[in-house]
């Protein structure tokens, strides 16, 4: 087999788009190129690496396994040139980040931080739920990842960032929104609205639940904080949600967050990567901006 770097990175392109015309674009070159490139490196291949079905690209097993060892050279020499970079006292390349939905509240500031002391670096951030995050994960997509529920079938390297608070909120206009020292068999008769099953906040609030003995009345499964927030301010039911998808002034949002014993639910968010994962110089220098920043948010 003789496939060049360039190759390997068109055929990484192919399989992070799913179309020739997009891999084209993204290594720089027209679709006849791409077309000629991707036939060679299967014959010099062997075996089918892809098919097209209705227009989208499907890797073979084959195929995976050929985008897996391309990922990795390619990560490997774009770490090598961060290193030589670093030693010219440059600071530039790309960092990849994914995160949970709910991540969104706090990490676009702690990344605008970061990018104003290096503006050189290019930013990918995922924004995904739990399910996609875990996903990318298991295809070792990205440099970090943020979520509060890590796998527990995967070998990860995992570190908690900071708390990541679980609050039980209900409209302003609830009966038990000023009243205190609730206590959950109050909330007997009570409607809920949660998020999806496969959310970290759902994990969370299903064990925490299961704790209490308590089974709670479901009436709405949503996939989207803000779309829980609205349901409880329209009195639709009470929710549990992160402390960060409230804002600073929940009141002006005309949310109430109970006082009920046995909240807020204990969580933490954590910074998660693949187990011995080498970091890139610039994923290692973000990871330590984040938990410097982390001990401000705390």
């Amino acid at each position: 087999m003789n496939i060049t770097f360039r190759q390997l990175r068109l055929f990484l392109a192919l399989a992070e788009t799913g179309s020739v015309s997009a891999a084209a674009r993204k290594t720089h070159v027209t679709q006849p190129t791409a077309s000629i490139g991707l036939k060679e490196i299967t014959q010099s291949i062997g075996v089918p690496l892809y098919e097209v079905v209705a227009r989208k690209v499907h890797l073979t097993p084959m195929g995976h396994e050929l985008a897996k060892a391309a990922r990795a050279i390619s990560d490997q020499w774009e770490s090598f040139e961060q290193e030589v970079d670093g030693i010219k006292g440059l600071r530039r390349g790309k960092l990849r980040v994914a995160v949970v939905s709910t991540a969104k509240y706090f990490i676009p500031r702690i990344l605008g931080s970061f990018c104003a002391k290096f503006p050189q670096i290019e930013i990918s951030l995922e924004v995904l739920n739990r399910d996609g995050v875990v996903q990318r994960l298991e295809e070792n997509l990205d440099d970090l990842y943020i979520m509060s529920q890590p796998p527990l079938h995967l070998e990860i390297d995992n570190e908690v960032l900071m708390p990541n608070p679980l609050l039980l909120i209900s409209s302003s206009n609830h009966a038990y929104a000023k009243k205190k020292n609730l206590d959950i068999s109050m909330l007997k008769n009570e409607k809920f609205i949660f998020r999806e099953k496969g959310s970290g906040t759902r994990m969370a609030t299903d064990a925490h639940f299961r704790k209490l003995k308590f089974k709670p009345d479901v009436r709405l499964e949503l996939g989207s904080n803000e779309a829980i927030k609205q349901a409880v301010i329209g009195e639709l039911g009470l929710a549990v949600l992160s402390q960060y998808s409230l804002g600073e002034n929940s009141d002006l949002d005309h949310v109430a967050v109970l006082k009920c014993k046995g909240f807020p639910i204990d969580s933490s968010w954590h910074i998660v990567s693949p187990r011995g994962k080498k970091l890139s110089p610039i994923a290692t220098i973000f990871k330590t901006h984040l938990t410097d920043e982390a001990k401000k948010w705390r």
